[in-house]
């Protein structure tokens, strides 16, 4: 089963835990919520209200130090990963039960995680602004090594402005890049060379083009053939040798020996013979053979360069420019270009590797992944940023195939699903009543039947509940053909979920179908019950004695190696 190219609606912890197997993942990117334009005047409290004693600046997040914070805190501590646990213990004796605190706990236990499902030879970034970064690295010291940290990556998100009078302009991210590995796939990546450093570099020109003049000789002497005269040049009272770069060699033919590629370098006109007495010659490198500038630390835009690229019409760094008012901009507030995630990607992947994003917000990154032909996983908890995403890689790759799945956090979650996904909320629905889906959840007619409630009433006899869903209009119809079914199948009791609020004549029809009673315990069970999304996400269950939970278990986590690969 493909596993990959796919929208996982829900906790990226549930989700990574319960489908992404071990070392099955190539790159992984993150941009967890950390509220860059919120306001950063708020001082952290502790839940009691009292002030950090740290004092700490920083923003307000929807991760606050409750029962779920605690409980991540102790997850850490179980994970056997003794550094990180250790790390994070020292944080909260520093920082304190607070909401700082509460989201490195969150994102511990999910750095552990990511760290499980990487490939030995993959690469983590993670994308965070000042505020929280020199925790996060310190968390991933512990996840990762402190041996397996790559960079510190600074990303200029926006042009300057006077946002604060009393500091200097905040206009930078920040990007950490670990590796699982010493052996990981790394492709630096060069960009093109500006015109002005052209201009400067490059200032001789004959009919092959702009070149410069280069050293055809390295430090330190030499007792073979490359520290042999040549020419009357004798390279070693200068304490040199000779040293012909692969690409100017690539230029004869192969197999020659040194003095013979001088001869025909030569011959050629690649070789500049010095004016002065004692000199050593060079070589011609042109500017078609010379490598554009490694990407370094530090990717800013620079403003008013455009058309300073030679050979295009782009500025310097423009692929990682902050996005304005057009071409991609979407209405999501932390959205990054794709250029940026095209950068990253390139970098540290390969062609068909799979990437996965678990926060994926608007999909920049599994965008950029399908652009550049990669495999991709997006996890995100809300249902705003998987329709945003949905509809976004429709629009940008007209026919690709991919799929939504997850489970609804909150009503309006579960009727965006419905909306979106009339099978999937089907399957939904059926677990929040723990119902098995009828034949297997197959789609196709199912004879009034969505689902099977198992239970024993005399906790022997296995007796069925009919469940039907309804996530769109319903009607006193849908009570009488769930009657109906009820009857056909002799069961002695009918589930209608729905997402509406049920009528009264729906109401009456629905206790006229009548109770049952249980012999063992006495206690009355209307027959046919209605229940609504809103009623499920406050926690009402149907009323049925002896429920058999047991035929919908959730799947049980199995060891990485027996886990599908996702490849």
């Amino acid at each position: 089963m493909r596993i990959t190219n796919k929208l996982y609606y829900g906790d990226n912890l549930h989700v990574l835990r319960e489908h992404i197997a071990d070392e099955s993942v190539d790159l992984v990117y993150l941009d967890p919520p950390f509220n860059s334009n919120a306001n950063y005047n708020i001082l952290f409290k502790s839940p009691e209200g009292a002030d950090s004693d740290a004092q700490i600046e920083a923003f307000e997040d929807t991760w606050h130090w409750n029962d779920r914070a605690e409980g991540a805190f102790d997850e850490v501590m179980r994970s056997g990963n003794s550094d990180a646990f250790e790390l994070l213990r020292a944080m909260r004796a520093f920082l304190g039960d607070n909401d700082m605190m509460a989201y490195l706990a969150m994102m511990a236990v999910r750095l552990i995680e990511l760290h499980r499902v990487l490939k030995p030879t993959g690469s983590l970034y993670l994308h965070c602004d000042p505020t929280a970064s020199h925790y996060l690295k310190l968390l991933l010291d512990g996840v990762f090594g402190p041996t397996n940290y790559r960079n510190e990556i600074i990303w200029r998100r926006t042009n300057a402005h006077n946002k604060l009078s009393r500091q200097f302009g905040p206009i930078h991210d920040t990007i950490l890049f670990y590796s699982k590995s010493a052996d990981f796939v790394f492709h630096p990546g060069r960009r093109p060379q500006s015109r002005t450093y052209v201009e400067k570099s490059f200032p001789s020109t004959d009919g092959r083009g702009r070149y410069q003049s280069n050293v055809l000789t390295g430090a330190g002497t030499r007792t073979g053939d490359s520290g042999k005269p040549w020419r009357m040049y004798d390279p070693t009272p200068r304490g040199r040798h000779w040293a012909i770069p692969k690409k100017l060699g690539d230029e004869v033919p192969a197999g020659l020996s040194l003095t013979q590629i001088l001869d025909a370098l030569d011959k050629k006109g690649l070789i500049l013979h010095p004016k002065s007495p004692g000199a050593l010659p060079r070589y011609k490198q042109y500017l078609d053979t010379a490598d554009g500038t490694m990407f370094q630390d530090i990717w800013a835009y620079q403003p008013g360069t455009r058309g300073t690229l030679v050979g295009t019409d782009e500025g310097i760094d423009e692929d990682v420019k902050w996005l304005d008012a057009g071409g991609e901009k979407m209405p999501y507030p932390t959205q990054k270009p794709v250029g940026l995630l095209a950068r990253i990607i390139e970098a540290s992947s390969n062609e068909g590797d799979v990437v996965l994003d678990p926060f994926c917000g608007c999909g920049t990154a599994v965008h950029a992944a399908q652009k550049l032909g990669r495999e991709w996983i997006g996890i995100d908890v809300t249902h705003l940023a998987i329709g945003l995403i949905e509809k976004r890689m429709k629009d940008a790759f007209p026919g690709l195939a991919f799929e939504v799945v997850g489970r609804p956090q909150d009503l309006n979650s579960a009727l965006d699903l419905a909306e979106r996904d009339k099978h999937q909320f089907e399957l939904w629905a059926l677990s929040m009543v723990e119902a098995q889906p009828w034949k297997g959840g197959r789609k196709g007619a199912d004879g009034g039947i969505d689902g099977i409630i198992y239970f024993k009433p005399d906790g022997k006899k296995t007796e069925r509940a009919i469940v039907e869903v309804k996530g769109g209009g319903t009607g006193v119809k849908d009570i009488g053909r769930l009657a109906q079914v009820m009857e056909r199948e002799r069961a002695p009791f009918g589930v209608f979920l729905t997402a509406q609020a049920p009528t009264r004549p729906m109401e009456r029809d629905a206790a006229a179908v009548g109770v049952w009673e249980n012999e063992y315990t006495g206690r009355k069970h209307p027959r046919l019950q209605i229940l609504t999304l809103a009623e499920l996400f406050m926690g009402k269950r149907p009323d049925i004695p002896w429920v058999d939970a047991s035929v919908a278990k959730s799947a049980k986590r199995e060891d990485g190696g027996r886990q599908g690969s996702l490849l």
